[in-house]
């Protein structure tokens, strides 16, 4: 414990003598410096080196849109919609629940006898709903025709590509357990 006292001292002056060694000498003169002020100065004096051009903006033809007169073809106006023989989704109808689901996604689980045949069909979100012929199910407009005790059969609108629509005919079977 002694000795630590007694080097006290010394640990000080040895650290007081390491930061002057640091800093510049009040004696020294400018000459001493590596002549800093006059490379800076020379720098300063040195004419800026010129700027890039600016780059030339080009010029980019004119066109003139001249066919405010003809058929607007993004327009709802020229579609005709009562236009041809075929089947139509009726766009005025209210979807029902079943018709959120792919087709394939639903599974015929049962069936009840009450008055007629119901078809009970279980949904991906694992809710049990009752299907009559008339109902609607998948998502292309698939009209229920008739329910038997082991499918449901039903007659779907698809696009045919030329704007039109078909009838596709489509069932679901009873699954077997």
């Amino acid at each position: 414990m002694r000795m630590i006292i007694a080097l006290r001292p010394l640990a000080a002056l040895a650290a007081v003598l390491t930061l002057a060694g640091c800093g510049r000498s009040i004696t020294s003169t400018p000459g001493d410096a590596p002549n800093l002020e006059e490379w800076v100065a020379e720098i300063r004096a040195k004419p800026a080196p010129p700027l890039d051009p600016l780059p030339v903006m080009q010029q980019f033809e004119t066109f003139e849109y001249a066919a405010q007169a003809l058929r607007d073809p993004f327009s709802d106006a020229f579609t005709d919609e009562d236009s041809g023989s075929g089947p139509r989704p009726d766009s005025h109808r209210r979807k029902q629940p079943l018709e959120q689901f792919p087709l394939d996604t639903l599974d015929m689980v049962g069936i009840i006898q009450a008055g007629g045949i119901v078809a009970l069909v279980q949904a991906p979100d694992k809710v049990v709903y009752r299907v009559q012929p008339g109902m609607y199910i998948g998502q292309n407009d698939g009209r229920v025709t008739s329910v038997s005790k082991d499918r449901i059969d039903l007659v779907e609108l698809v696009p045919d590509g030329a704007g039109g629509w078909l009838e596709r005919p489509a069932s679901v079977a009873l699954e077997d357990k």
